[in-house]
């Protein structure tokens, strides 16, 4: 990493937005990973039920407002100041993180896989808004070294949410702890957004498509259009999936296959989002600061 990037790290045009995202990254993997575990270990026993086959059922409930609704969090993006769209996003995590203390409360199976939508819906909207907003407050040659960071950021707070949520859910008092950490984390996270500076809306005059599947066709078509971009979509699209699918299973690969506990979930949790931070923070060294794709390829058939 070229040590002149770390100075973002000082600067209000980042540091609020990565304290944003870290917070947010490791709130929602708190919230899944606990549910995950809590399914897996107590309620799939006690209701006669298939933990395995609920814990990949709530991971596909997570994932799948990404793709019904990303394409039209780029155009919110696009229409509105991108920071005060992060602080309403922020707002609804904390309403969502309240219905979700509830859910583990009740401990209704059902109850959880619904936030958990609704966490995913939250998310899939947040993602192109902090990725566009770094053009508006990075110069050219911070932007590799920014999303770096970025990257990093959120798979350590994945890490750390992660984590958490796994040790922490089974204990005495277990599902209070959550509970008040998730609410908790979502109202910090909510403060921080505050401290983002204006983004003016690009295009305050665009039309929201309310077809969400005709809207996504269309975003795909228009990257297919520039060689460039669509090599980086399919390099992170491989990425997400490899890791996402992983990072699911990975309870029931310690349960069902190395017939483990949730400890030895962490230790999988702790080698490959290590890998992966590491790998982040060494794109700006690798790219030499320089926003480019040619590399794309290279890493996608090293995936």
């Amino acid at each position: 990493m070229h040590e002149s990037q770390l100075h973002l790290l000082r600067t209000r045009r980042f540091l609020p937005l990565f304290v944003t995202l870290f917070l947010g990254a490791g709130n929602d993997n708190l919230f899944k990973n606990a549910i995950a575990v809590f399914v897996l270990y107590r309620i799939a026993g006690q209701a006669s039920l298939d933990g395995g086959i609920l814990v990949t059922v709530a991971a596909g409930i997570f994932i799948l407002p990404f793709f019904l609704f990303s394409a039209t969090g780029g155009q919110l993006a696009d229409k509105l100041d991108k920071a005060l769209l992060i602080r309403a996003v922020k707002l609804a995590e904390v309403l969502i993180m309240a219905l979700g203390a509830v859910a583990l409360f009740t401990g209704d199976v059902y109850f959880m896989l619904g936030v958990l939508f609704l966490m995913g819906t939250q998310s899939a909207i947040f993602e192109p808004v902090k990725y566009s907003i770094l053009p508006v407050h990075l110069h050219e040659d911070e932007l590799i070294g920014g999303n770096a960071f970025l990257e990093a950021g959120t798979f350590v707070a994945i890490l750390l949410g992660t984590i958490a949520g796994g040790l922490l859910v089974l204990i005495e008092n277990g599902i209070t702890v959550i509970a008040t950490g998730i609410v908790g984390l979502a109202l910090m996270g909510l403060a921080a957004s505050f401290y983002i500076p204006r983004a003016e809306a690009p295009e305050p005059d665009l039309a929201i498509n309310p077809n969400l599947m005709a809207e996504t066709w269309a975003t795909i078509r228009r990257a297919t259009s520039k060689r460039a971009i669509f090599l980086s979509i399919l390099g992170i699209s491989w990425f997400w999936l490899i890791g996402a699918t992983l990072l699911a299973q990975f309870p029931n690969l310690a349960k069902s296959v190395f017939n483990a506990d949730n400890q030895v979930v962490t230790l999988l949790l702790v080698v490959t989002t290590i890998g992966i931070g590491l790998g982040s923070l060494l794109c700006d060294t690798i790219l030499k600061g320089e926003v480019s794709a040619k590399y794309v390829p290279f890493a996608a058939f090293g995936m």
